[in-house]
């Protein structure tokens, strides 16, 4: 991969905001539908007897679909783009939501989760490479505002879970079909957008040519991907400290209802769903490696604090988390995106897998962890990850950014 190599560079366009509108509104119904499972495991661990354990895994079996299959996805329609893959892989959801209402045994559960990650692992690929296409050259600002869509659903989940499935049971998550079944039909909208969008730009690329793209050292590149995997590495670990286990920690340690602790959940998943909208367009302005500083090492006062709080400053930390910790995510997968040109399935893909893996593999450890130990315990630990943050100091500049323009 040296200096040098060509790649095509269509002209820029405005925003497509209708089309990233679309594609942030199926973000929210795949999440929303995805952060059912976390939102019901209070229902299903009484109902199938399952310790901590068995609930990390369950979050682990849909996780580990989602995390190996994305880069595959992704690596597969940087060479065949495939724009009705989006309605398919949403069917995969709506077949796992649909067994999981009616699962009659914790290997069944396992199944069902698996397949809503594996709709999952066809989703984020195309959608955020769909996000890329729409932005007309505001990358930070279409990642942010497609991934707020995912972040926004996240936290609906608990909310309708709490209102919803916790008093009427696990057969009501079958109602939330119809969200899937909207999603699939908007997804066909946008696939038929793509297609013409694709079209287009590569009959620009055939009749403007090509512009030379310096691409950088093997060597620089594999130190920053190195960098950028520890850092999803503490983000991720850290934020499903809270998706999976937050309840738990509150209903253990302050004696808090199970709708109490939803609730909660719920702050806390909103607050990362609006932190998530600002690190995209601050990036687009001050730069990703900034946002990237901030929204890792900025957390750690908090999460040191976290575990010792009373129930009112647990509450307000935990939303602090979620707006600091959330603008970290579409500042890394821009850099990435910037850091290796012309690879947006690929690197949307792997960044996408890694979040959804390193999620499943902490859900399962910390829950062997508090197991073994306690929730509090688990809390205490994980305080420390964002000091992984400092190593953000060794990433190269990658970008010439547009002060004017947010």
């Amino acid at each position: 991969m040296g200096l040098g190599t060509t790649i095509a560079a269509p002209q820029a366009e405005g925003t497509a905001i209708r089309v990233l509108g679309a594609i942030s509104f199926c973000h929210l119904l795949n999440d929303l539908l995805q952060s059912l499972i976390p939102a019901v495991y209070p229902i299903l661990k009484t109902s199938h007897h399952l310790d901590f354990s068995q609930i990390g895994f369950i979050t682990l079996a849909s996780q580990l679909t989602a995390s190996l299959l994305q880069p595959l996805v992704g690596l597969y329609t940087d060479n065949r783009p495939t724009p009705y893959s989006l309605p398919i892989g949403m069917g995969f959801t709506l077949a796992g939501l649909l067994l999981l209402s009616v699962a009659p045994s914790y290997a069944a559960i396992l199944f069902a989760v698996a397949l809503v990650g594996v709709g999952s692992a066809v989703f984020h690929p195309e959608s955020s490479r769909v996000a890329r296409m729409a932005s007309g050259g505001r990358h930070g600002f279409a990642q942010s505002l497609f991934q707020v869509g995912g972040n926004a659903g996240s936290a609906l989940g608990p909310l309708l879970a709490a209102f919803i499935v916790l008093p009427m049971g696990q057969h009501s998550i079958a109602w939330f079909s119809a969200a899937a079944l909207l999603a699939i039909i908007v997804l066909t909208r946008v696939g038929t957008w793509y297609k013409q969008r694709r079209a287009t730009l590569a009959e620009r690329a055939r009749t403007a040519g090509h512009e030379v793209v310096q691409r950088r050292p093997r060597r620089t590149v594999a130190l920053a991907m190195a960098i950028l995997i520890a850092l999803i590495f503490s983000k991720y670990f850290y934020l499903v400290s809270l998706s999976s286990y937050y309840t738990f920690f509150l209903i253990h340690k302050f004696g808090v209802d199970v709708r109490t602790a939803q609730l909660y959940l719920f702050v806390f998943l909103g607050a990362v769903a609006v932190g998530t909208f600002a690190g995209g367009p601050i990036g687009d302005r001050i730069g990703r490696k900034h946002v990237i500083w901030w929204s890792i090492l900025g957390v750690l006062p908090f999460t040191l604090m976290l575990p010792y709080a009373s129930l009112f400053w647990t509450g307000v930390l935990t939303v602090c988390i979620g707006l600091v910790l959330a603008s970290a995510f579409s500042a890394i997968l821009v850099y990435a995106q910037e850091l290796v040109p012309g690879k947006v399935g690929t690197i949307s893909g792997l960044f996408f897998g890694l979040a959804f893996g390193m999620a499943g593999i902490g859900a399962a450890l910390l829950g062997k962890l508090a197991d073994s130990t306690s929730i509090e315990f688990v809390y205490r630990v994980c305080a420390f990850l964002p000091a992984i943050g400092l190593l953000t100091a060794f990433l190269p500049e990658v970008e010439h950014r547009r002060p004017g323009k947010l």
